[in-house]
């Protein structure tokens, strides 16, 4: 099950709310643990047993690894829960990119194994390793109550597609967490808002996408065109998730800390990193680059730190060659910018935009293709390779038919809506109009939204590789 589905909207989110509610406090988490697994199983009943064993191996495990904090079984515990959940990623999303490579290698034929990918397994797979590595380092304890843990694990706002959440920064509230109207309404009018982004937004750019894919007459500004429809696509449809997962939280009581923070307005790709994705980038950061002596270490080692992270920032998003050039090429550019770049380029002004533009604006064509060799025919497009044209009719048609609502997006993409409401509630007549006017739009939204849904249009889910 999607957020961005009627059955969602209208079926399962209103029995989960009202249940929850008529709760006692004692039950609201079991309550949210059953839902979440009924949402998790929608698509595919079997993987809910995978999640399930995943929990409580690592409820036992977290158990053990604080019981006998400061010895050696401790590490043996760590090393078991990281050989587990990594084990079952690995097994899933990764087994028949090895088996295929192992074919090529050595011209043998071992049939791959089509395994089906569980949704979200990344996702959580690095949330348990969060809970179970803090508890190792004693920064968290271990949590006793498996229903509390499985809920954190499993709690479906943030299941399926991030934020990444840690256990520390939702440890109290797992236990004891407060309710208000005031909360509702920002959560309400939150997730309505991500829906908008992603239905609205993501959507109807995806459809571009799709229209680039399936012309005959590609050409050099129909390339650019396309890439810069999937960036701000995908930007829309991750950022609306995460939209969705934060106003879903504060419903039942939870704050998640923000992923996403205007990141197109970045003057570097180092900018650029801490404003995309960040519960993933923080991730890394705490629990692969500075263990690993992050920037404290001599230069040769520090090379070694960057391109270990985006070597795996690359493969954890999909088991694709692109995936692990794309985070090379991050890897590249990062390290480029730590020498010395990073210093003239942030001091450019437009340079430096046009700089991070033009470089993720490459990166979202490795990052778009389904293969390697289709990477390199997307980013050779988008110069001119194979002397395709420089313009088409396809690429005209489009652009007419899609010009607005990419005018709307790239505008969205930034922060002047925001700053432009702030400036004209500094009005008191205006401020007050801006909240009369505030229920009615969401209510418009929502209906928009539902509209489209309810059309069967296009609405793709764009983590089925995550």
């Amino acid at each position: 099950m999607v957020f961005s589905s009627i059955p969602f909207l209208y079926y399962f989110l209103p029995a989960v709310v009202l249940a929850y509610i008529a709760a006692p406090r004692f039950l609201k988490n079991t309550v949210l643990l059953l839902f979440s697994l009924v949402f998790y199983a929608w698509g595919e009943p079997r993987y809910v047993f995978l999640m399930i064993a995943t929990v409580l191996v690592n409820y036992l495990l977290g158990i053990l690894i604080e019981k006998f904090k400061g010895k050696a079984l401790s590490k043996l515990f760590m090393g078991l829960s990281l050989a587990f959940s990594l084990g079952f990623l690995a097994y899933f999303k990764y087994a028949d990119f090895f088996i295929e490579n192992f074919n090529r290698a050595t011209g043998l034929s071992f049939k791959l194994l089509n395994i089906a990918l569980p949704i979200g397994i990344s996702f959580y797979t690095f949330q348990i390793l969060s809970y179970t590595i803090d508890v190792y380092r004693g920064i968290v304890s271990a949590q006793k109550n498996p229903v509390t843990l499985a809920t954190y694990i499993a709690l479906f706002p943030q299941l399926i597609a991030g934020p990444i959440v840690r256990y520390i920064d939702v440890e109290r509230e797992l236990v004891s967490r407060t309710h208000s109207f005031e909360k509702t309404a920002t959560g309400i009018r939150r997730f309505i808002f991500g829906l908008s982004k992603k239905v609205l937004l993501a959507n109807t750019l995806g459809e571009l996408c799709e229209a680039f894919l399936m012309s005959g007459e590609k050409s050099v500004l129909f390339y650019w065109l396309f890439v810069l429809a999937y960036m701000l696509q995908v930007y829309f449809d991750f950022s609306g998730y995460s939209d969705m997962a934060i106003g879903l939280g504060k419903i039942f009581g939870f704050k998640f800390l923000e992923n996403f923070d205007y990141p197109f307005i970045s003057r570097s790709i180092t900018e650029f990193w801490r404003r995309w994705h960040m519960s993933l980038g923080s991730w890394f950061r705490d629990y692969v680059y500075i263990p690993m002596g992050g920037n404290r270490v001599k230069r040769g080692r520090l090379f070694i730190n960057v391109f270990t992270v985006w070597f795996l920032t690359g493969f954890w998003h999909g088991a694709e060659w692109n995936f692990i050039v794309w985070g090379l090429y991050f890897g590249v550019l990062l390290t480029l910018e730590k020498l010395s770049l990073r210093k003239y380029i942030e001091k450019s002004g437009a340079l430096g935009h046009i700089y991070l533009l033009f470089f993720v604006a490459i990166s979202f064509a490795i990052f778009s293709a389904p293969t390697l060799s289709d990477a390199i025919g997307y980013v050779g497009g988008m110069f001119g390779a194979g002397g395709i044209p420089v313009y088409s009719a396809s690429f005209f048609y489009n652009l007419r038919n899609f010009g607005f609502v990419l005018i709307i997006s790239a505008v969205a993409a930034t922060p002047l809506p925001k700053l432009a409401a702030i400036k004209l509630q500094k009005s008191p007549r205006i401020c007050t109009a801006i909240r009369i006017a505030e229920v009615p739009l969401l209510v418009v939204l929502l209906i928009l939204a539902t509209a489209y849904l309810a059309d069967g249009a296009f609405n793709p889910f764009l983590y089925f590789r995550f």
